[in-house]
């Protein structure tokens, strides 16, 4: 669990630095950085996609089925608005912060917790001890939680608390997963997992709102199709 808990202090030390720098910036600096971040977040994503597809084992297939059997689950269970509603109760519970919370709280949360590392740093750290994954994910998120503080708030800042959990979880249950896990599946992730932080940049941007959330189970779907077909 140590580089699940170093993850997130990384989160909130950044979003902290976040706060402080967005007192020093005025609306059109706020507005930059917001879409400077967007296009970083974008870039990032699609890369990782771009990256894992280039294995011969990547089925272009599975990631498109993923996608919609996982939107369609995710739109049942309208997994997007209950994310925005916790991040407006938490909103109301801190309304002296000026609002913003959800926003920060529901990107943030996606962001951090989308992607190949977050699931074979925690993995690595569950059943090895090596925390090094971890590391380089935390220092990245730590600069990213700078931005994304500073253009969107101190939502960012509890973002954390869905990090720790989420990896934590992955850590303990790794034991179980592992067998499943296998760089195969892990590829098919990771072109599910950049095209959902792509859709972020794309929120953040506001191109077009894209119910990220809603696609959240998109990630599990190579999981689970790996586990009954081919196994």
């Amino acid at each position: 669990m140590l580089g699940t808990t170093v993850n997130a202090a990384a989160i909130i030390l950044g979003g902290l630095m976040g706060l402080i720098l967005k007192e020093k910036f005025n609306k059109q600096l706020q507005e930059i950085v917001t879409q400077a971040s967007g296009l970083a977040v974008f870039l990032l994503g699609l890369n990782t996609a771009l990256t894992a597809m280039q294995s011969p084992d990547t089925s272009p297939l599975l990631y498109v089925v993923s996608l919609m059997i996982g939107g369609i689950f995710g739109q049942l269970v309208d997994i997007e608005d209950k994310l925005d509603k916790f991040g407006k109760k938490l909103e109301e519970k801190f309304s002296s912060s000026g609002g913003g919370i959800s926003k920060g709280f529901v990107n943030g949360s996606l962001l951090y917790c989308v992607g190949s590392m977050a699931i074979l740093g925690a993995f690595e750290s569950g059943l090895t001890g090596d925390n090094t994954t971890l590391y380089v994910k935390s220092v990245l998120d730590g600069v990213i939680s700078i931005v994304f503080a500073a253009s969107m708030g101190v939502g960012v800042l509890l973002s954390s608390v869905s990090v720790f959990l989420y990896e934590g979880s992955l850590a303990l249950l790794s034991g179980l997963l592992s067998p499943i896990m296998t760089d195969t599946v892990l590829n098919e992730i990771s072109v599910v997992g950049g095209l959902l932080i792509a859709a972020i940049g794309i929120n953040i941007l506001e191109i077009k709102k894209i119910k990220v959330g809603n696609l959240l189970p998109s990630v599990l779907v190579p999981v689970l199709y790996y586990t009954i077909f081919v196994r």
